[in-house]
């Protein structure tokens, strides 16, 4: 009778009262969950050369998508990328005040997420890297949290690139959220949208990864610039390894 007292107590003072703060935490997990088991993927594509291969990644990628969304979805949205919020936000399906609230949270949560990666795989990132911290060259491990250029793209094809890839990973999810196309069987809509997350990173992502996710590039790569890689990480140079 104590211990469920005690319990009641102290789920009334751990409630978060506020609808915003709800919202704030559940993107934050969401795109924890999102991002931790993305890098975790690559890490073991990058990291363990003979234990995964780039469609693991992919795959990875693509579940996590699903996870994000099913973790949070009825209460924030889970959009977990801020040109998914820009879009809502251009549709009137989202208010602007949040918008810039929802992009830190994301950044952060990809932030926290890739130095969770980190710990996790710490001894595995330094043997692969003989010790070195690098962008570029065959051990490299800057890519297994941030994506990088193949060695033949340029600037203005990186960045077409992006904005195709985004765009129709913006226009798929909004058709299958129009509720006048043939709707998805209820419950099941993470899983599409990971199939078609899916579907974009298999046929798009030879050139510079397939991000498709302004949080997802830069909070991580915010995290290996302060984590030891150095300023590199934010500099376009071509043949930096893996790509991933």
């Amino acid at each position: 009778m104590g211990t469920t007292s005690f319990l009641t107590r102290a789920r009334g003072l751990l409630r978060v009262r506020s609808q915003l703060v709800r919202e704030c935490l559940a993107e934050l997990l969401a795109t924890f969950m999102l991002m931790t088991i993305t890098l975790s993927s690559t890490a073991q594509k990058v990291a363990f050369e003979t234990k995964g291969n780039i469609l693991t990644s992919y795959l990875g990628g693509a579940l996590a998508v699903m996870v994000g969304v099913y973790t949070a979805g009825g209460i924030s949205g889970a959009h977990m990328n801020p040109a998914f919020s820009l879009a809502m936000c251009l549709i009137e399906q989202f208010p602007w005040w949040k918008f810039p609230i929802f992009v830190v949270v994301q950044t952060l949560a990809s932030f926290i997420s890739a130095g969770a990666v980190y710990i996790l795989y710490y001894d595995a990132i330094w043997h692969y890297s003989n010790g070195t911290l690098t962008v570029s060259g065959p051990r490299e491990t800057a890519s297994i949290f941030a994506t990088y250029p193949a060695d033949y793209v340029s600037i203005a094809n990186g960045f077409l690139d992006q904005v195709i890839g985004t765009g129709v990973l913006i226009v798929g999810v909004m058709g299958l959220m129009d509720t006048r196309n043939k709707a998805v069987p209820k419950g099941l809509e993470p899983v599409v949208v990971a199939l078609l997350v899916l579907s974009i990173e298999c046929s798009m992502g030879a050139n510079c990864g397939c991000p498709l996710n302004p949080a997802r590039d830069f909070g991580p790569r915010l995290f290996t610039y302060v984590a030891g890689w150095g300023p590199e990480v934010f500099r376009w140079v071509e043949g930096r390894g893996q790509g991933g």
